[in-house]
């Protein structure tokens, strides 16, 4: 009998989609759900789900887990978040019984004005450099977080990653791959092959790594407080490095710096409550998205069917001119947040979907103005958080201010350029951002926290997720590991215009079928590595009193609980 090969496979079976045979549960499931009953901690690295746990057996919070787990990952994870960047968050308070929101995004420098730019024939803010560089919010979000909710002293929390960072640790896989990446570009920048180059080369998979000046830093905050960051000698070597590279940072920016507690913003999709942190993140377009989705069957249509990839494809493609044409600083404009998420507005634009034929373009709503990680960690007193953190691409600007052991953010290239636009550049104004935790709550209680990282993937991610759990009946485990749609080419929130539809990328596990659908309909279709991703998420069992966590397998991550 002869052996078919892989090919002569694929064309005798087109709708075969590989994957690996499971027991239980869909075939394209890494791994069975974490259960525990006394706490969970999923992060993308797992020392620092280790160092999380820890935290919580020793009489933390799941508050005191998560900055720790954020401090550790700000070491073993440099490429995609550190204290040079910002930090978002979403908390469950137990004893409150109510959902809190953390905006710990930095502002641009008050010395660096839109002029400047023009008179240097800069038609977008470079990615790498001082330019791009905004204040460091993490830190401040730390101690915003601490003071409302912790229960350890700082000293306590920060303590795993002032261990590593002293002691070292070994690189996993993926980081390897990505660190590696950003050398061979951000080298070039003073401070950062002193840092993350020892003996001159990005260390390897499996290399243990050591960063002292970062240990002294931590140390140095943890220690004295906020306000070492923010008003101290870190400020002021921040401030004369930058200035030394061309840039504008002061000390007025790092002084008058202060996070910002926010209502989040929901809505109810199918008898569930899916909460968002309103702008400058860009969760609004998870609550469009689904109020576009819920006009629809989504469930009877199935999972990975050209006919539900459609809608969400064109769905998506309506919410993103929303938000590149109002998703910005709302100290700087007024927002139209409520008719955005509104469920009318929803059904309005549900209509401008043809069913059988991509949109090369769609306009934006009028309406009357008025590489990143995610972690969640649940305790065992019923306290949730979710909490996203990054330097934006990658490791960051390249920026690194002598021997203090990290990278500054690029957040700012985010700016429009164009005058009247929303997000346009200003002084002392938050960037468009792209990093958002989510979280699920079912008649006032709390279900699901969860994100998932990824630049503009955000929303689609969180969308995906939703329907996954909510109209496809996935776990938690399949609904991260089921593979993804990401549609690029949207317009952007920097100026840029969509043309052409955009492009659909896919990962691999949809059917040749689906894909031949997607086709007819007008769209055009792509494979991208590295793009789809990396989820997170701690789901509440009230009935069983257990937690459930999921880590999937496109990251180096780990849910663990105890």
């Amino acid at each position: 009998m002869k052996t078919l090969s892989l090919l002569a496979i694929f064309l005798l079976f087109p709708t075969l989609v590989f994957s690996q045979d499971r027991i239980t549960g869909l075939n394209f499931a890494t791994r069975s759900e974490v259960i525990a009953q006394n706490g969970m901690a999923c992060t993308s690295q797992p020392l620092a789900t280790q160092a999380a746990l820890d935290i919580l057996k020793s009489g933390g919070n799941a508050i005191d887990a998560a900055i720790a787990a954020n401090a550790v990952l700000g070491l073993v994870e440099p490429t995609g978040n550190g204290i040079g960047g910002d930090l978002f968050a979403i908390v469950w308070d137990e004893k409150s019984k109510k959902l809190y929101g953390l905006n710990a995004s930095g502002r641009s420098p008050y010395d660096l004005k839109l002029n400047y730019f023009k008179k240097n024939k800069l038609e977008k803010i470079p990615s790498y450099g001082p330019l791009p560089v905004s204040v460091p919010g993490c830190v401040d979000g730390w101690f915003e977080l601490h003071n409302k909710f912790g229960n350890l002293p700082m000293e306590d929390v920060l303590n795993p990653a002032i261990q590593y960072a002293e002691n070292g640790f070994p690189l996993t896989e993926l980081i390897a791959y990505y660190w590696g990446r950003s050398a061979q570009f951000l080298k070039k920048y003073p401070g950062f092959k002193e840092t993350f180059m020892p003996n001159g080369a990005a260390p390897q998979k499996g290399e243990v790594f050591r960063n002292p000046h970062l240990a002294n830093t931590l140390r140095t905050i943890a220690y004295e407080g906020r306000d070492a960051f923010y008003k101290g000698e870190i400020a002021e070597k921040i401030v004369d490095y930058i200035k030394a590279q061309g840039g504008f940072l002061s000390m007025k920016d790092f002084k008058d710096h202060q996070s910002e507690w926010v209502e989040p913003i929901s809505t109810n999709y199918r008898g569930y409550d899916v909460w968002e942190l309103p702008p400058n993140g860009q969760g609004t377009a998870v609550l469009q998205m689904l109020n576009i989705l819920e006009n629809y069957d989504i469930a009877s249509m199935g999972f990975g069917s050209s006919e539900y990839m459609h809608l969400f494809i064109e769905a998506k493609k309506l919410a993103y001119e929303d938000r590149a044409k109002y998703y910005s600083d709302p100290a700087f404009n007024e927002l139209p947040i409520e008719g955005l998420i509104s469920k009318e507005y929803g059904k309005e634009r549900a209509k401008l979907i043809d069913l059988n034929r991509s949109a090369k373009s769609y306009p934006a709503g009028e309406l009357e103005q008025g590489n990143t990680i995610y972690l969640t960690v649940a305790d065992k007193e019923g306290n949730m958080v979710s909490l996203i953190q990054s330097n934006y691409r990658g490791m960051g600007s390249g920026m690194t201010p002598g021997k203090l052991g990290f990278i500054l953010q690029n957040r700012g290239e985010l700016f429009a350029l164009e005058e009247g636009h929303m997000n346009v550049y200003e002084p002392h104004k938050r960037p468009f951002h792209t990093i958002i935790p989510a979280f699920i709550s079912k008649d006032g209680k709390p279900w699901i926290s969860f994100g998932l990282m990824g630049g503009a993937m955000q929303p689609q991610g969180h969308t995906q997720i939703v329907c996954n759990i909510i109209d496809f009946g996935m776990n938690l485990q399949e609904a991260g590991d089921a593979p993804r749609i990401n549609h690029s080419g949207s317009s952007q929130p920097t100026g840029e215009v969509m043309s052409n539809g955009g492009i659909v990328n896919l990962e691999s596990g949809f059917s040749n079928e689906t894909i031949r659908e997607l086709l007819t309909k007008g769209h055009k279709v792509s494979y991208s590595k590295g793009i789809y991703g990396g989820y997170q998420a701690i789901m509440w069992d009230d009935k069983n009193k257990v937690y459930y966590g999921a880590s999937e397998s496109r990251k180096d991550g780990q849910a663990a609980g105890y």
